[in-house]
């Protein structure tokens, strides 16, 4: 049986599973539905695939569990499996959009961020066994703290990826092009203090962290630079106690991205430099980079070109993708190694409410991780 008409067949029962795995909610900050999203996972996993030969649940803290499942391969060697299975929807969102099956698109809370990888990643590993196809041993982990930056996540990543063949990351595709490139990310907080006074009977004797603030807040907003690929948003504001007092506090929240690694000593910089023009304010940063960027290096390249040969063996023209967003494959190809994103739905609106996948891709996609990891053998 060719592989394409194995996942064809195989649709209903990963809708099935697809389903489960969105009716069962799992917030990055709801610790207790994670831990019972992760012991679904684990149950369909074994179900789907048997008994691992090996198994390790790390703590995660107050954040999601990590669970890894090894399986051996009939090949040498190992492709590690990224999957993360929390999102960015609060506990209860369920109760106002459920999950549904809707002119081709299967629409739900986390449904294309990026439970629909999760299923076609677990199914990809059944097909190549049920069909006898050789493939190197596998290993899945599953996080449930990657919407929050993979705070407890990212080492046991990069230990699992640092002998691996390589690394497939199943997020979702853009548009079913892989991600070969996606940016850096920096989370930052500018903290200002002020000296309070009341504006109107003493506004001398005041010196506002608000006025203050607004003049940094120009300084990031023109740190950003488009020709390299670095933007700078300061997304969040807040400072004051009422209209006549001179603010005493005041404060920012910046999300910085960037294309180039230069670019991460560029902000540094700025940031480092940043003050107020009223000697009398004071001036703090906290926060800092949470993943490096994403670059494609030259193993990264390989496996693309061999991914792109197993979808023109099924007859499709596979496309690579630089985007925006950060995932746990920046953590692997920071390190030099061998790392595909992307390789999860087809669909649109990640963290928003028009999110939806074609299910008429499902097949495709998990068909194309069978054939690249039986590639790999």
């Amino acid at each position: 049986m060719l592989i394409t008409d194995w996942t064809r067949q195989a649709l209903p029962a990963m809708l099935d599973d697809l389903r489960a795995a969105v009716e069962l909610e799992t917030h990055s900050y709801d610790k207790a539905m994670l831990v019972k999203g992760l012991r679904t996972i684990r149950a369909r996993a074994v179900e789907r695939l048997g008994m691992p030969d090996e198994e390790v649940l790390h703590d995660g803290g107050p954040h999601g569990d990590i669970l890894e499942l090894a399986y051996e391969g009939t090949a040498p060697g190992t492709v590690l499996v990224l999957c993360h299975y929390d999102t960015v929807w609060p506990t209860g969102t369920l109760a106002g959009w459920p999950f549904a099956l809707v002119d081709g698109k299967a629409t739900g809370p986390g449904v294309f961020d990026m439970k629909t990888g999760l299923v076609q990643a677990i199914w990809a590993l059944r097909g190549l066994r049920e069909l006898g196809l050789p493939h190197p041993g596998v290993r899945f982990l599953f996080n449930g703290d990657e919407e929050i930056g993979s705070p407890t996540s990212r080492p046991y990543i990069e230990a699992g990826s640092e002998d691996a063949l390589a690394s497939l990351v199943f997020e979702a595709s853009l548009d079913g092009a892989l991600k070969t490139a996606r940016k850096g990310v920096g989370l930052f907080n500018v903290n200002v203090t002020g000296v309070e006074a009341h504006a109107g009977l003493n506004p001398d004797d005041g010196a506002s962290a608000i006025h203050a603030l607004a003049e940094i807040v120009t300084t990031l907003a023109r740190a950003g630079s488009r020709e390299r690929g670095t933007t700078v948003n300061v997304g969040l504001i807040s400072g004051g106690t009422g209209r006549n007092v001179a603010a005493g506090q005041a404060s920012c929240g910046i999300d910085v991205r960037v294309t180039e690694p230069a670019e991460m000593e560029r902000i540094d910089g700025v940031f480092a430099a940043l003050k107020a023009s009223d000697p009398r304010v004071a001036v703090s940063v906290d926060g800092g980079w949470n993943r490096p960027p994403m670059t494609p290096n030259a193993p990264s390249q390989r496996l693309f070109k061999e991914a792109r040969e197993v979808a023109a063996g099924f007859g499709w023209l596979l496309e690579e993708a630089s985007v925006g967003g950060a995932s746990d494959g920046n953590f692997v190809s920071a390190l030099g190694r061998p790392v595909l994103d992307g390789m999860g739905a087809v669909g649109d609106g990640a963290h928003a409410r028009h999110e939806h996948v074609l299910v008429e891709h499902i097949p495709e996609r998990t068909a194309l991780a069978m054939g690249l990891i039986t590639a790999l053998a």
